[in-house]
């Protein structure tokens, strides 16, 4: 190891030791109760709920797949995913956070499948059983895009073994996860929203001074077909997956159109967040419903600034090191290679823990989120009832090792694609949670058949038109998030209409929720 890359090395472990020290300081409150350790309480402030929902959804996508996207095809599909996921941020903190915390606190909910089974007053726990799946699978997939996230950082920056590099990542993230539970997660994962933000606007500024300016920057992308058109696309030339190169200069093919359907496609991202059980929690575990409209206001400037910020540096990116990068997977390093090429080492490995922030932020919430499923809404609430607390927080920290063993499988490849992974996962819970999440608080006839339906048909429509329907491309090329979420209302308000009204103590409960303000 060279003396930059050991410089790099130690500014990431003084990172990793500061992280591990919070895990430790709030481990004692955590294993106090099942709450404490899911939820926190309820005891988040509004700037650590606001950050951390907004830090522990973005992910590593954010610093490495975003960037990646722009810098391989240009502003349109990063831009149009950007507008979409800043439009969803927005709403969903408006119309979903006050009515949920609310609704959560009155029918004594911890998690996201208790609070849709006890909304629906359920004895036989279906709806908490189908919950529980959906968030056990989908979210071993978003755990694994994490962990190919931590590989390609480690095996990028220090010529190591991939497999390696992303099985230690894995190991670290769950260490920390089985230490401090929700608040702790939550508590450094606002940290680490700060740091994401800061590298953000550091690289894209230096980045910008290097290239020679915005207008030199500009001049150069605009050169390129298609690369700054938000209704085209650019379309580089490629020999067996690599982007030909010739006389020094990547190969670009004539701009491809970028449709209606598209826009379409990438703004249906904003509807996933309706559905995100990261997020959603934060309304759930926040102190006071009077704090979430400064929240509200936090997250959306946060998001605004980190997403343009990441858009912009793969554009950036491409000017500056046009034929560095010569794959879609490879493309996803330009964040490092930026970091690394601008910063004396021991900034850089300070930036480069802006990747390990996104990863960790978001990691550790889908392995709690996850296990919570299993332990508190499966084990306790169908296979054993009678589970004491201790039990409960055993099986969780069980089920923590499992879904992290099926992340490294899933995270395996080398070659996958962090954005191709987030997209498929974040369609799944944006289908099968996001419409019943928003019938469920705003529809009083919303019966439990419906919920049932409505769930099921969204998260089957994800695999379905993922797998079978848009390989026939034309139409059918569409994001599946927007087909599922759309199949999921429809069967949601069917179904609930063709079935039996829901019970005096649901629509009592319901009108509760909705016209009760509290602290």
């Amino acid at each position: 190891m060279g003396v930059d890359s050991f410089q790099i090395l130690i500014a990431m472990c003084i990172y990793m030791a500061v992280v591990v020290i919070i895990g430790v300081i709030y481990a004692k409150r955590a294993n106090e109760s099942p709450e404490n350790y899911f939820l926190g309480g309820r005891t988040l402030g509004p700037w650590v709920a606001a950050m951390s929902a907004e830090a522990s959804d973005m992910s590593g996508w954010l610093l490495m797949g975003l960037p990646g996207v722009a810098y391989w095809c240009g502003i349109a599909d990063a831009m149009w995913t950007a507008i979409g996921l800043g439009i969803g941020t927005y709403l969903n903190w408006l119309f979903v956070s006050k009515r949920l915390r609310r609704y959560s606190v009155i029918n004594e909910a911890i998690t996201l499948p208790e609070f849709f089974s006890n909304r629906f007053r359920e004895e036989k726990k279906v709806v908490l059983t189908i919950a529980a799946i959906f968030i056990l699978v989908f979210f071993t997939v978003y755990a694994g895009s994490c962990l190919v996230t931590c590989g390609k950082l480690f095996s990028t920056l220090f010529g190591t073994s991939y497999v390696t590099m992303m099985i230690l990542g894995a190991v670290f993230v769950l260490v920390y996860t089985f230490l401090g539970g929700f608040l702790a997660e939550s508590v450094s994962d606002f940290m680490q929203a700060i740091i994401m933000i800061i590298v953000l606007v550091l690289i894209l500024g230096l980045g910008i001074s290097h290239a020679g300016g915005i207008s030199s920057v500009m001049e150069n992308v605009k050169s390129i077909p298609g690369f700054f058109d938000f209704f085209g696309i650019a379309t580089p030339v490629t020999e067996n997956g690599v982007q030909v190169v010739e006389n020094g200069a990547p190969v670009f093919g004539e701009a491809g159109t970028y449709s209606i359907l598209s826009i379409c496609s990438t703004l249906a991202w904003g509807l996933g967040y309706f559905g995100m059980p990261q997020v959603l929690l934060r309304f759930m575990a926040i102190r006071s419903e009077k704090e979430l409209t400064m929240s509200r206001r936090i997250a959306a400037v946060w998001v605004v600034i980190s997403l343009v910020a990441a858009v912009t540096i793969g554009l950036v990116g491409r000017v500056l090191y046009p034929t560095a990068l010569g794959s879609s997977a490879e493309s996803e390093n330009i964040f490092i290679h930026m970091s690394t090429q601008l910063l004396p080492p021991l900034l850089a490995g300070f930036a480069m823990a802006g990747i390990l922030a996104a990863t960790m932020s978001s990691s550790d919430s889908y392995l709690l989120i996850a296990s919570s499923a299993f332990a508190k809404n499966i084990y306790q609430g169908l296979m054993k009832k009678e589970a004491t607390d201790e039990e409960v927080m055993k099986i969780s920290r069980i089920t923590l090792i499992v879904i992290t063993i099926a992340a490294i499988v899933i995270a395996i490849d080398e070659n996958s694609v962090i954005f191709t992974i987030v997209s498929f996962a974040w369609a799944g819970f944006g289908a099968t949670f996001g419409p019943l999440m928003l019938f469920s608080l705003f529809w009083r006839r919303t019966n439990r058949a419906g919920a049932i339906a409505g769930m099921v048909s969204g998260g089957v429509m994800v695999f379905v038109w993922k797998l079978l329907i848009k390989p026939l491309g034309g139409i059918f090329g569409i994001y599946e998030l927007l087909p599922a979420f759309i199949i999921s209302c429809i069967f949601i308000v069917v179904v609930s209409l063709a079935t039996k009204e829901p019970d005096k103590q649901v629509l009592d409960e319901f009108d509760r929720a909705k016209n009760t303000v509290m602290d």
